[in-house]
């Protein structure tokens, strides 16, 4: 509950009962919210939270079990309420009353969709969410170089695909450029690509891009409004779940200006499940979270981890939360009693009880707890019964999500996905472009040969035409020939006949003289 620049937490368990505050200008300073499960992590993230809102300070939260959505509805009174409001001393000030609240959903099923560009990623966030090795990476980022000097913008999965692809077409020309780029390297970039593709990256890459700056709204009361994504199916997808956190931050990061500490922060994120944003995470992933966590307090950003045990945590992520909320742990192996020994050695100690053993013995509801004082000091830690939200408890009704989703300030802006031209569609046009080119090509060598084949055909006819005047000349000289030798012959034999016949008439006159 918020009160004149402090969030009232809840009661010490001291005489007199002391209120517990958390100061609204040392809240940048990051938190922590652990415990076992049903030992009211949940209410204590939602008292935080509606503070916030109060203060006009707004607020992102993770959903996992859906009961955070109830914020949109005013919670219901019953006898045990009752008890708490008087208990904690806010009868004149507890009001059950909903909070101005914005849902999101990395699907777009239960909520707004969010979505992101690739090239808005960047290779350098991509590489360590897929795991690449360090020659991988480096591909990846003369794949992005390559996009950008050619104005291929790669907006989706679909555009990251083809630029590889058309990378690998032309690998020779640029391993030249840029150094070699094996096609081992740019394969297992591909192959990288298909598990995020199975978590529904394909519904997380694309545009509309989210505006962060759409989270820091206020509603027109003046309270900020509450923005929750519904993770009740991306906590089982944890490397989309990672990408999208960690983008997150770094947006934020880059996005906003430097403020030192303000009086109240510009926008408080709570990370429900927070062990999923580091199990199984490479080293290189890890020291980009602590990076980010460390300086985005510089920036009017508190960033608030929900998880069981502190040990869910890095170490070097865990130095970094000053704000600290322990609810109940359970010791029953070595394991967990050993983290309970490092849980209670964060807190500054209390000489009126030990520590170790309070953690264990807690009830439902309640914590300890140490906060910032004014001087950025962490005070000694307080067994604290934590105060009760004034919205509603559990999931909210459909009918109220819906009614939410109609007053969203956001409504309309991101429901219908945008595929503007990008790199699968330039790289498609120029691909139809080559085609279309070769196609032309091969209908040009074709034409030509058959043209080629035409002028043989025509040499062909030509030839065989001359050949056939050829033959028909010389059958002619030859009847001619035979013809003149039949007209000589018949000469000759006439000249015989006509001399023997005088040769006669000669020798005839002869005789008669």
């Amino acid at each position: 509950m918020y009160e004149n620049g402090k969030i009232y937490m809840g009661l010490a368990d001291t005489e007199p009962k002391e209120r517990v505050y958390m100061l609204l200008n040392q809240s940048n300073r990051h938190g922590l919210i652990a415990g076992a499960s049903g030992t009211g992590k949940t209410v204590t993230m939602k008292v935080m939270a509606e503070s916030f809102s109060s203060a006009g300070v707004p607020v992102f939260m993770c959903d996992v079990k859906g009961d955070v959505s109830g914020m949109c509805e005013p919670g219901q009174d019953n006898a045990g309420m009752q008890k708490r409001i008087d208990k904690f001393g806010i009868r004149d000030t507890f009001t059950y009353r909903s909070y101005p609240t914005v849902f999101y959903d990395l699907y777009g099923k239960h909520g707004h969709p969010i979505r992101v560009t690739v090239s808005d990623i960047g290779p350098s966030l991509l590489s360590r969410i897929l795991c690449l090795s360090e020659i991988q990476e480096a591909v990846l980022n003369v794949i992005f170089k390559i996009a950008d000097e050619k104005g291929l913008k790669i907006l989706d999965m679909k555009d990251l695909k083809a630029v590889i692809s058309y990378i690998s077409e032309h690998r020779a020309e640029y391993s030249l450029k840029y150094g070699n780029m094996t096609a081992q390297s740019l394969s297992a970039i591909t192959r990288a690509l298909i598990p995020l593709e199975n978590e529904g990256a394909e519904l997380f890459f694309g545009e509309p891009m989210l505006d962060i700056h759409d989270w820091m709204r206020t509603s027109a009361d003046g309270r900020g409004y509450i923005n929750i994504l519904h993770a009740s199916e991306i906590i089982n997808t944890p490397r989309l779940y990672a990408i999208f956190l960690l983008w997150m931050m770094a947006e934020l990061f880059e996005s906003l200006p430097e403020v030192g500490d303000p009086e109240k922060p510009r926008l408080v994120f709570f990370f429900d499940e927070a062990h999923t944003l580091f199990k199984d995470q490479p080293k290189s992933l890890i020291a980009k979270i602590e990076q980010t966590v460390k300086l985005i307090r510089s920036k009017g950003v508190g960033i608030y981890f929900v998880t069981q045990s502190p040990s869910d945590i890095p170490d070097s992520v865990l130095a970094q939360l000053s704000n600290k909320v322990q609810h109940a742990l359970r010791a029953y192996t070595p394991t967990e009693q050993k983290a309970i020994r490092a849980a209670a050695q964060s807190f500054r100690p209390n000489p009126a009880f030990k520590t170790e053993d309070v953690i264990t013995q807690l009830g439902t509801g309640e914590a300890i707890t140490s906060f910032l004082d004014e001087k950025g000091i962490p005070t000694i830690v307080q067994k604290t019964a934590i105060i009760c939200p004034e919205s509603s408890m559990s999931e909210a009704a459909a009918s109220s999500k819906e009614n939410a989703m109609r007053m969203s300030p956001v409504f309309g802006k991101y429901e219908n996905a945008v595929d503007n031209e990008s790199a699968y569609e330039v790289l498609e046009k120029q691909n139809a472009a080559e085609a279309e080119r070769a196609a032309l090509e091969k209908e040009r060598e074709e034409l030509e040969k058959e043209k080629e084949r035409l002028r043989k055909e025509k040499e062909k006819a030509e030839a065989a035409e001359a050949k056939k005047k050829e033959k028909e000349a010389a059958k002619k000289e030859a009847e001619a020939k035979k013809k003149s030798d039949r007209r000589k012959s018949k000469i000759e034999t006439q000249l015989i006949s006509t001399g023997a016949s005088v040769l006669k008439r000669g020798l005839l006159g002869i005789l008669k003289w």
